[in-house]
């Protein structure tokens, strides 16, 4: 994998996971016509999903190595 080509995907991961684990769960814990222990249920439920699938993916990546 090329230098341009490594410095763009860990980019893009970074955009992904600071979505995924802090903007979702900001979003989730605003919404109104919900009671905050359940909001607060949603929020937790979906960063523990996001960051297992974030380490899973991660785990995949590293797994395949280098090669082209």
């Amino acid at each position: 994998m090329s230098w341009p080509r490594a410095a763009i995907a860990g980019a893009l991961l970074v955009l992904v996971a600071f979505a995924a684990l802090v903007y979702v769960p900001d979003l989730l814990v605003s919404l109104s016509g919900v009671g905050r222990s359940t909001r607060v249920l949603l929020a937790t439920a979906w960063f523990m999903v996001a960051g297992c699938a974030l380490l899973w993916g991660l785990r995949r990546l590293q797994a395949r190595g280098l090669r082209r």
